[in-house]
């Protein structure tokens, strides 16, 4: 048993640090996956640490104890003019392939998957390579003006229809994208695999088993760090779920269940049960019984999308194993998502609902602490 864990293990790393091949194939060598990876995290992106830094985002890697998240952090590329393509879960024949990520002089296909931070699941809009140096976006990236000076601004308009966690491309509820003519011409550019950094970066994020996914329930507790393999510190560098300070909201990868109207009407994004923390006179009682809700609500969620993404790929199997004609392929896809789109509608109700109840909660609480006491004075 442990030589085939130890076999297995070895697949695995070298089909998460393969070097990816210039074709759209681009898949990495190792075990195919029969169930698909958890939805991506909401988490605020750390500020950049330095000039000339690029954003690599997290992403769920799987290893001999199942997924696992391997935290978005600020790297160095290998030399000046590359960017990082990042790697995608691709569903082919039954089964969940990675297909590596990669630098090169232009990013490439990463599976229509929305990372955020300027990866909106097509082309890149985080920022560009002039004279030697990196210039930011600030409305995706978070920069500090006073550290990095080679900063721009330039808004990106997401789709409301394409807002979506979906953390693979293809299959039952993944997302519905192909290759286009750009990134097909970036597959056959010159590409580098994953730097040391990189892969020191992914090894300790495996050796940690609090980024298991069955640990973590899909909600890491470190979903980004300021630096590769910086996983422990001080809390406020680290892209918490939970994280709340100094307007990280704003770059948090668009999820229409998180949207407040916050800072003048600007929309930001975060939890439900996050959204007083920052008030000093909130109830910490109210705001941990809220926490609590909200992790109950995504567990159930979480367990009814596995439990949907179960049965339709047992149904995709009998299909296959009865030779049915495309037609037939094709109707049961449509079918299958549209019941993965309304169960989304369904889940962004429910959580609407409970960010509604909680609101009312604090409202009530707000008006009881504002009455007059029994002596006749307000509380001091």
């Amino acid at each position: 048993m442990r030589i085939a864990r130890f076999v297995l293990s070895l697949a695995f790393a070298a089909g998460i640090l393969a070097i990816p091949a210039p074709s759209p194939a681009q898949v990495a060598v190792g075990v195919s996956i029969r169930i698909g990876p958890p939805a991506l995290p909401v988490y605020a992106q750390p500020f950049c640490p330095g000039p000339d830094y690029v954003w690599a985002p997290g992403y769920w890697a799987y290893g001999p104890d199942g997924y696992f998240w391997v935290p978005g952090t600020w790297v160095l590329a290998p030399e000046p003019g590359l960017l990082w393509t990042p790697g995608y879960w691709g569903f082919a024949e039954g089964a969940y392939l990675w297909h590596t990520g990669y630098w090169g002089p232009r990013v490439g296909f990463y599976g229509g998957i929305n990372y955020g931070f300027g990866y909106p699941g097509v082309g890149f809009l985080g920022g560009y390579w002039r004279g030697g140096h990196y210039f930011y976006n600030r409305s995706v990236t978070n920069v500090n003006v006073t550290v990095i000076h080679n900063v721009y601004e330039k808004r990106v308009v997401v789709n409301e229809r394409n807002v979506t966690r979906v953390s693979f491309n293809g299959g039952p509820g993944g997302i519905r994208a192909e290759v286009n003519r750009d990134e097909r011409s970036a597959e056959h550019e010159r590409h580098v695999s994953m730097t040391a950094e990189q892969n020191r970066h992914f090894e300790g994020a495996r050796g940690d088993r609090s980024f298991l996914a069955s640990v973590n329930h899909g909600r890491p507790e470190v979903a980004a760090t300021p630096r590769s393999g910086e996983f422990h510190g001080r809390g406020e560098d680290r892209g918490r779920l939970e994280d709340r300070g100094r307007n990280d909201d704003r770059n948090r990868p668009p999820d229409s269940r998180y949207r407040s109207r916050e800072n003048n009407g600007r929309e930001s994004y975060r939890p439900p049960s996050a959204r007083h923390s920052d008030n000093p006179s909130s109830n910490p009682r109210l705001e941990q019984k809220h926490e609590r809700d909200f992790d109950k609500m995504q567990r159930q969620q979480d367990a009814e999308r596995q439990k949907t993404q179960r049965r339709n790929e047992q149904e995709q199997q009998k299909l296959n194993r009865q030779n049915t004609n495309q037609q037939r392929q094709d109707k049961l896809q449509r079918r299958q998502q549209q019941q993965t789109d309304q169960m989304s509608r369904k889940q962004e109700q429910q959580t609407q609902k409970l960010q509604q109840r909680q609101e009312r909660e604090h409202q009530k609480e707000q008006r009881q602490e504002s009455k007059p006491h029994g002596n006749g004075h307000n509380r001091p």
